[in-house]
């Protein structure tokens, strides 16, 4: 099982880092513990992570001018990929934020904030129903203007997230796409098809809510194959993940460094073949 992957042009370990969590409750405000913060990304990065995956709407600005505390000036090989697409309400609320201007303007937030003059990927986040659902529609206004910005040099790849099959196809045909960060897990496939076809098109698949919806008979499935090799279920479901593709990019978020090793001692987990066929029978 290769432990790297193209994104874009750029070689990333298969295991990255979400730096999601390193905002306040709800992804608002500032950490309870920034010291503790930036000694998670320092770490993360010294034990091999060279794919951050982070938003300017986290925090919102919080966990980008945290990454820029602790990593700035970059390593070479590190890859930051950001999204654009929403904004934070004063209550924490998650609001779109999706005309062509408001994502040009959110680059250059991401750009200000991370002290970078161009961002590696930027995905534009698709706002579905609360959020996280897909919705429908054209995606070509939006993707265009960052097609733009990439022209211009301010963004070096473009990705796209939590979007359909046609508007992933409708994106490409815009310009390249390099990344898809949708929902996917054990217990959400419906992106098999789709992230085989990416594969073949050397594009990396970033899937998100690795544990999101599992019923509790899904999670008991996984606590008991967990149980058997002497692993987290989170570990677990990770290292399915990374079996399932070799496209498949993993990006688990914690603001803990004792989490942050149990995530990365998934690239030494090799879950046998009957512990596969178990797992991939909770979708059933």
């Amino acid at each position: 099982m290769a432990s790297t992957f193209l994104l874009g042009d750029r070689t990333v370990n298969r295991i990255g880092y979400g730096a999601m969590q390193l905002a306040g409750p709800g992804v608002f405000g500032p950490p309870k513990d920034r010291d503790q913060a930036v000694a998670v990304l320092r770490e993360a990065v010294a034990s091999g992570v060279n794919h951050i995956d982070t938003c300017d709407y986290y925090g919102p600005h919080v966990v980008n001018e945290i990454i820029r505390e602790a990593l700035h000036p970059y390593p070479d090989d590190l890859v930051l990929v950001t999204k654009v697409g929403a904004r934070r309400g004063a209550d924490g609320s998650w609001l779109p934020a999706f005309t062509p201007d408001e994502l040009e303007s959110a680059v250059h937030d991401n750009l200000r904030n991370l002290g970078l003059e161009a961002i590696e990927a930027v995905n534009l986040r698709v706002m579905g129903d609360g959020g996280h659902g897909l919705s429908e529609g054209t995606i070509a206004p939006q993707f265009e203007r960052l097609a733009k910005l990439r022209e211009q040099g301010l963004i070096r790849h473009l990705g796209i997230s939590n979007a359909t099959h046609k508007q992933i196809e409708e994106a490409r045909g815009i310009a390249p796409v390099v990344c898809v960060q949708n929902h996917y897990n054990l217990a959400h496939r419906e992106d098999d098809a789709l992230i085989d076809t990416l594969a073949e098109a050397g594009i990396a698949y970033v899937p998100f809510f690795p544990l999101g919806g599992f019923s509790p008979i899904q999670s008991g499935t996984l606590d008991q194959v967990a149980k058997g090799l002497n692993a987290t279920p989170m570990q677990v479901a990770l290292a399915w993940l990374l079996q399932r593709a070799p496209n498949i990019l993993l990006i688990p978020g914690t603001s803990s460094l004792g989490h942050l090793r149990e995530n990365l001692a998934v690239r030494d987990l090799v879950l046998p073949a009957e512990a596969v066929k178990t797992l991939d029978g909770i979708a059933g």
